[in-house]
């Protein structure tokens, strides 16, 4: 993933400055910062889902313009902007995962069910598969919209927020999720919100506040002075063992709105 000169706006107000990035494959990396910082723009951004004012993104290896890049990425939006009324079964979100390798005027085979199948049982939920997506807890919804990504079987794994507002036990499900992605050679890129469990979770962040603070392995990205850069306060992060990580400000930062 390669992001150059990348500036988005909101009609006048400008959300991303001069973003500039080159992510490596087969790692999980984390975009940090404060409410307002950009996080989820950039990602959409990544994605061709909103239109830069300036700059560039490459996907392995092709640009935004390539429509085959669908394919080798999958998307796991923030869950609350779905639309949880759309009547339709866990078992058919899945399957929406296998429409980029079919063709959307196509039918879904018997393989294709049992693909879509396996991919909610590897999220725990089989038994969940008949039942309208709207019955389900937020946990459940955020399961079944990564057994979507998993069906995909893509290179590039891009997701909003996938630890926002679950159970425990939907954590450590994805968590494992993530990891076995990144030992099947997958690259993960999430927007993430709890400084305190990023170094335990993920290989690298990017830290961001309306532009790049800092980017690279998490120890060196997340550093107190950087940290204050972005949000404002003094803070620090304790990151001495991939197992553990732990937050201490001396304010609460400074916070825009949600962006």
């Amino acid at each position: 993933m390669r992001v150059r000169g990348l500036s988005v706006a909101y009609g006048a107000e400008l959300v991303l400055r001069d973003v500039d990035l080159d992510l490596p494959q087969q790692e999980l990396i984390a975009i940090v910062g404060p409410n307002g910082a950009g996080k989820s723009t950039l990602l959409k951004a990544m994605l061709g889902l909103l239109r830069p004012i300036a700059g560039e993104v490459t996907i392995l290896g092709r640009g935004l313009d390539r429509g085959r890049r669908l394919l080798d990425v999958a998307y796991v939006p923030q869950r609350e902007s779905v639309d949880w009324d759309f009547p339709t079964t866990a078992l058919d979100v899945v399957a929406m995962g296998l429409y980029g390798q079919l063709g959307w005027f196509r039918r879904l085979r018997r393989e294709h069910h049992e693909r879509a199948r396996a991919c909610l049982a590897q999220m725990g939920i089989a038994e969940l598969a008949e039942r309208q997506i709207a019955e389900l807890s937020g946990g459940q919804q955020q399961r079944v919209f990564l057994a979507r990504a998993l069906a995909q079987d893509a290179r590039l794994y891009l997701m909003d927020e996938p630890f926002a507002g679950v159970d425990a036990a939907t954590e450590r499900a994805v968590l494992t999720q993530l990891r076995e992605l990144r030992a099947a050679g997958k690259t993960v890129i999430a927007v993430h919100h709890d400084l305190g469990s990023v170094a335990r979770t993920f290989d690298r962040a990017v830290l961001l506040a309306g532009e790049v603070i800092a980017e690279g392995v998490v120890a060196e990205a997340l550093r107190a002075d950087r940290l204050a850069a972005a949000y404002g306060t003094s803070m620090s992060l304790e990151v001495s063992t991939a197992a553990s990580a732990g937050l201490a400000a001396a304010d609460e930062p400074h916070t825009r709105p949600s962006r």
